[in-house]
């Protein structure tokens, strides 16, 4: 999972770059409590962030006032409500940036391309382009399903720890969509080990007979995503995997440098 970078030094780089050193502290201590779980105490934020006490103090006191932060009854802080809103219209954005890198998919491969993100213990599809094929596949852009019987499930969970997987199977449980679903935590544990080594993820007729999909994680992106072909297994052929795969990594190493440089809008 993604996590905080931003420097605990920051005046020399507020000063190069032109920011506002109180401002990019804020966000650093937001992205710091995100990747703790979204509570904490002070004291953890000034270990974590190498700020003095009354530094962090100052900052958290004008978050809690905005409401991107509550004060707990354990005198602990948790990111706020408003966060809410700001979340749910950058992940709509999200999916608005990937078309682009998503319709050079659909070019190259002649497949529908989908974007999704793991969102709580559900996947859920931020954006489609679809096949110019009249044989296609097609999956409704905000549509959730369960990650165990997906290519872009096992492209994302390959990268958490297997005791954190066992816990989500535990949670959502493993109902079969089709006779192929995996519906065992040890058999799609051994499935991870599968895509960590090859480097994609398959779909084989697992959601749904007939449609195979290969799908790989977007490096370092501020959520958890993952972009992927879908098609007829006519089509999506062992011999096609082996041409689709390398243009579906590249696209996903240039969507992540799109989403993850300071400054650039996403643009194929």
């Amino acid at each position: 999972m993604p996590t905080s970078s931003a420097s605990t030094t920051d005046s020399a780089r507020s000063a190069a770059s032109g920011g506002v050193q109180s401002l990019e502290r804020a966000f650093d201590l937001l992205e710091r409590m995100a990747d703790a779980g979204g509570e904490v105490g002070l004291s953890e934020l000034s270990a974590s962030s190498g700020l003095p006490l009354p530094t962090i103090h100052r900052l958290m006191r004008t978050l809690v006032a905005c409401g991107y932060v509550r004060q707990q009854p354990n005198r602990r802080y948790a990111l706020g409500p408003r966060l809410i809103r700001l979340g749910e219209s950058a992940s709509r954005l999200l999916g608005t940036w990937a078309r682009p890198y998503l319709a050079r998919l659909v070019e190259e491969t002649g497949e529908t391309a989908n974007m999704a993100l793991l969102d709580g213990d559900e996947i859920v599809y931020v954006a489609q382009v679809p096949s110019k094929h009249s044989m296609r596949m097609f999956t409704e852009v905000g549509r959730r399903v369960l990650p165990h019987s997906t290519g872009v499930g096992k492209a994302l969970l390959a990268g958490f720890p297997p005791e954190e997987v066992r816990s989500l199977l535990g949670r959502t449980g493993m109902p079969a969509a089709t006779e192929k679903t995996i519906t065992t935590a040890d058999g799609f544990l051994a499935a991870l080990e599968d895509v960590r080594r090859q480097g994609y993820a398959i779909d084989d007729n697992e959601q749904e007979i007939g449609v195979r999909c290969l799908a790989v994680p977007v490096p370092d992106a501020p959520t958890a995503a993952a972009i992927s072909i879908s098609g007829p297994a006519g089509r999506v052929t062992e011999a096609a995997t082996q041409r689709i795969v390398p243009v579906l990594q590249q696209i996903a190493a240039e969507l992540s440098e799109a989403l993850t440089t300071p400054g650039s809008g996403p643009n194929a």
